[in-house]
């Protein structure tokens, strides 16, 4: 059986050891980068795809009838043409919980840069503190995050971690109900528009869906305490860019630190990308790309190529029980 990986570069593959893969199967072709029109000649032969991000639609799949097993390394499917597979007969397994501890770690740094200014401060440290009179700079105001309240929405493993690290800060923590259509309520948990009066600093940790796409609009925002922080480490579309950039502009949101953007890369004319936006922190999808983060997320794709070769497909999200 001949596999292939469709976009290496974004595993970053000689970090790791992916001796258990190459295992696996008899034969791997690596390529860093798969571009659309490549995609169709790239599947073959082939019997094993694993991508990342490289969209399989329905015509490459038609055009793919050797293919068996896509293995989406990430949590997001929606990059493969779920039902166009299962028709096929193509399982499609994807692999969660391997950025838990990281993205949790990077959403903690991005609420302690919302509350130290440290990405401003290293800018003055650099430009003004060496003409500065007084041994120290006041200039961006810092306040301690023990006793603030965090709102989380949420709560999955990743939202659950965060809750427990902010904890250890000090913090009180609040987590809204789900959006999902029929959820059940849970103890505990409080209304959106309480949440979003009460917090502090808020923390997005839910799924793009109908339900949550643009969440954070001009209304969401205005709902917000004023002063409060919006920290994104989720998805680039649960927030309506362009309503943030005002937020920002208008002085009501004290910051925002994100990790992800609607489009990846963005357009240089991005409205996020803007020079003048105050206390907004951007880092380029990057909270989970720790090396421990990535060889999780290897593993957790050998370990799903494992389980369909002996029959008993796992973390299967397009509904075919058997290889």
């Amino acid at each position: 059986m001949k596999g292939v990986i469709l976009d290496s570069q974004t595993l970053k593959l000689e970090e790791l050891d992916f001796s258990a893969l190459e295992q696996q199967l008899s034969h791997w072709t690596y390529y860093e980068q798969t571009g659309p029109d490549a995609v169709k000649n790239r599947l073959q032969g082939v019997t094993v795809a694993v991508t990342n991000k490289v969209v399989i639609d329905a015509e490459t799949l038609a055009a793919a009838p050797d293919l068996k097993l896509i293995c989406i390394s990430a949590t997001g499917i929606n990059n493969v043409d779920l039902e166009a597979a299962r028709r096929q007969g193509v399982v499609v397994c994807n692999v969660s919980g391997y950025g838990t501890e990281t993205v949790a770690q990077h959403t903690l740094a991005l609420m302690l840069g919302l509350a130290t200014r440290w990405h401003q401060y290293d800018r003055e440290a650099r430009q003004a503190w060496p003409r500065s009179p007084m041994f120290c700079r006041m200039d961006f105001p810092v306040f301690d995050l023990h006793g603030k309240t965090l709102g989380l929405i949420g709560h999955g493993d990743l939202g659950r971690r965060v809750q427990a690290l902010a904890e250890a800060f000090g913090m009180k923590v609040l987590v809204a109900r789900s959006l999902r259509p029929g959820a059940r309520d849970e103890p505990g948990r409080v209304p959106l528009e309480e949440l979003l009066a009460r917090c502090d600093l808020i923390s997005l940790h839910c799924p793009l869906t109908p339900q949550t796409d643009k969440l954070v609009n001009a209304e969401f925002l205005a709902a917000m305490k004023p002063g409060a922080g919006l920290i994104n480490t989720a998805r680039g579309g649960l927030v309506d860019e362009p309503a943030l950039a005002r937020a920002l502009r208008g002085g009501t949101l004290g910051g925002a630190a994100l990790d992800v953007l609607s489009q990846e890369p963005p357009a240089a004319d991005h409205p996020l990308l803007a020079d003048d936006l105050p206390n907004l922190i951007l880092t380029p999808h990057s909270a989970w790309v720790s090396r421990e983060s990535r060889q999780r997320l290897l593993d957790g794709v050998v370990s799903n190529l494992r389980a369909w070769k002996n029959g008993r497909p796992e973390n299967v999200v397009n509904g075919l029980t058997s290889a």
